[in-house]
């Protein structure tokens, strides 16, 4: 069902008129019969009239074509305009009508690939310049670091993860949340690097034999991205329930 540009509103005469030309034997008890089949829901206005958006003429013009050209009983229309309501995508049917089909599942952009997953960083910066950078103030960075947040490394240095963590830390704040409730966070992403862990150290390569041609190479980072885009999909799931 294509979108054609339209009124956003017509009455059930303007969806007769514009169907027309392509519909020819169309007529006014048609329409209100595939509306009594349940296959087009119309608006209606406060004193009762049925008002047809763009998106139910391309409904209309897809149940017709079905009809006129494929011979389509209702039943398996209804059926294909279900799937699609559902956010099934069309694709092209070998009778020449779309069908609808599983789409491929989104690629989220916030998620990161294997490589700047495990990609390491050279920022060294201390305390003081985290604090700052990230405007908090010291009793909070001490507290990130209490609740395992943050961690500074041998040199007493924090690296580039740690800027994001103090940075989202600093804005999280502004919504009420403190260290003492980020806690969760870095319980979950532990158990989640535990898991990686076990999962990919069989299939590392050993004594430098990675380096090889036709040696398998370190899965960790891929990994690691299919969790966190699990990690993502699971905590919008959760949200569109809600």
């Amino acid at each position: 069902m294509s979108p054609r540009t339209t009124p956003q509103s017509m009455t059930i005469g303007a969806v007769l008129a514009a169907l027309t030309p392509d519909f020819p034997d169309v007529t006014i008890s048609k329409i209100r019969f595939l509306e009594a089949e349940g296959l087009v829901t119309p608006a209606r206005t406060g004193s009762g009239y049925r008002t047809y958006s763009g998106a139910d003429l391309d409904r209309l013009r897809y149940i017709l074509t079905a009809q006129r050209d494929h011979f389509w009983p209702l039943k398996v229309i209804a059926s294909a305009l279900d799937a699609m309501d559902r956010g099934l995508t069309p694709e092209r049917h070998e009778s020449g009508m779309p069908r609808p089909s599983v789409p491929a599942p989104v690629t989220d952009p916030e998620v990161p690939t294997a490589a700047e997953v495990t990609r390491g960083g050279t920022l060294r910066l201390t305390k003081a310049e985290l604090a700052a950078s990230a405007g908090l103030d010291a009793g909070t960075v001490d507290a990130l670091e209490t609740f395992g947040l943050l961690h500074a490394d041998a040199t007493g240095h924090f690296g580039d993860a740690a800027l994001t963590v103090a940075h989202t830390a600093a804005e999280l704040a502004a919504y009420g949340l403190e260290p003492r409730h980020l806690r969760p966070f870095r319980t979950a992403a532990d158990r989640e690097i535990g898991l990686v862990q076990q999962v990919v150290t069989p299939h590392r390569p050993t004594s430098g034999k990675g380096a090889r041609a036709g040696q398998p190479k370190d899965p960790t980072g891929d990994v690691l991205r299919l969790c966190i885009a699990l990690h993502t999909a699971l905590v919008r799931d959760g949200l569109q329930r809600g």
